[in-house]
């Protein structure tokens, strides 16, 4: 990995240490943290017209979090050193507190998930024979109560889990911005409202690719769309977009408002290192287009599949627009010297540990993952109930 040195630097930053992968690594909790928000909409506020992808929305969550580990596994060099910060606490450490949050975490997502879909579970159990029985008798944990009071009570134990997971998906992006905003020597990032960004662009990308996932499903499998989910998860994501940009503009307008000794680095950083994946892709592409042609499907009547249209490009540039945000973070927070007089750049390699093509893999593997979570526990029964009941609706 080569550096580009502007400036002046000291001599043990000449190497950027934190590469692609550590980008990768707050974008992945963040679609976790987001999908799961997504879902909650139904399950712990009662939007019913999310109801058809509220299920999905968890198995996404459930994917995603199985992979928010590996980047910085792979960063480690040697993985198996990771399992330590679960044996010798650091309490003071924020990057151990990333073990035992996400560990909680992971135990409400997956008990929740298992509460969904333990009537599914049970009826697949019982109507199976051979190796599928004992799948889903194990998935059940032998257990086949599936009366109106036991589903009342998993009813009520699902809703307080949703409600727990809540504050627990806030807690495991925001404290990624923690980690960055409580970096006093590094004025990018030290910031307050570091970690709200990153948890407000979380809920933004998790919703965004949530829709993607939607509309791929209903392509694939030749569903009708919904057209009042798709819309609902658009009006959602107008509204946590328009909080995001704002955040993201307070920030820099405070820190020009305040013209600080650091400024003048800050403003070389934004005019000459990042400003095409901070202006062009960041907010351009990544916020105004989205906020334009979300604003334009609100207000249309008709029209339907053109509004499809706008909003599945949102989506993608939203996708895309956080991605950079995240770059423009981690990359561009580690071109200022510490000497406050010089800037480095960052070039990807595309081989290697630390590479473009293992990004691409760990990226990929979430969908992998879900393509067997949904194989095993299918949600698609929610999008066909919930499509028939609004044609009969509409007729």
């Amino acid at each position: 990995m080569e550096s580009l040195v502007w400036g002046y630097v000291y001599p043990n930053e000449a190497e950027i240490q934190w590469s692609i992968l550590i980008v990768l690594y707050p974008y992945i909790t963040g679609l976790v943290a987001g999908a799961f928000i997504a879902s909650s909409l139904y399950h712990v506020f009662g939007n019913k017209e999310i109801k058809p992808v509220a299920r999905f929305a968890l198995l996404t969550a459930l994917a995603f979090l199985c992979v928010a580990m590996l980047p910085l596994l792979a960063h480690l060099g040697n993985p198996l050193r990771g399992i330590e910060i679960m044996f010798t606490p650091h309490l003071t450490s924020a990057m151990s507190g990333f073990g035992y949050i996400f560990s909680f975490y992971f135990i409400v997502v997956v008990l929740e998930v298992w509460l969904a879909f333990r009537v599914d579970i049970v009826k697949t159990a019982l109507n199976s024979r051979g190796w599928k029985e004992l799948l889903y008798s194990a998935l059940a944990l032998f257990s086949y109560d599936i009366s109106e009071k036991a589903l009342e009570a998993d009813e009520k134990l699902g809703k307080k889990l949703a409600i727990i997971g809540i504050p627990s998906a806030a807690f495991l992006h925001g404290y990624v911005g923690f980690i960055f905003g409580g970096i006093k020597a590094n004025p990018w990032w030290s910031t307050p409202l570091m970690p709200i960004i990153f948890l407000m662009s979380a809920i933004v990308s998790g919703i965004a690719l949530l829709i993607l996932l939607y509309l791929i499903v209903i392509k694939i499998k030749k569903y009708p769309l919904n057209y009042n989910t798709l819309y609902s998860l658009a009006h959602y994501l107008w509204i946590f977009l328009i909080v995001d940009v704002v955040l993201e503009l307070l920030e820099i307008i405070s820190m020009k408002y305040e013209a600080l000794e650091e400024i003048e680095i800050i403003e070389h950083l934004l005019a000459e290192k990042i400003a095409f994946t901070f202006y062009g892709i960041q907010l351009t592409m990544g916020a105004l287009i989205p906020f334009i042609l979300l604003l334009l499907v609100g207000v249309m009547k008709n029209r339907d599949k053109l509004k499809v249209v706008m909003v599945t490009i949102s989506s993608v540039f939203i996708v895309i627009g956080v991605f950079a945000m995240r770059w423009n973070v981690v990359i561009g927070g580690q071109e200022i010297s510490k000497s406050l007089a010089g800037t480095l750049t960052y070039e990807p390699v595309f081989f290697g540990q630390e590479g473009v093509l293992l990004a691409i893999i760990i990226l990929i593997l979430p969908l992998i993952i879900l393509r067997v979570i949904t194989y095993i526990l299918p949600p698609w029964k929610d999008m066909i109930e919930e499509n028939e009941e609004a044609v009969v609706s509409s007729e």
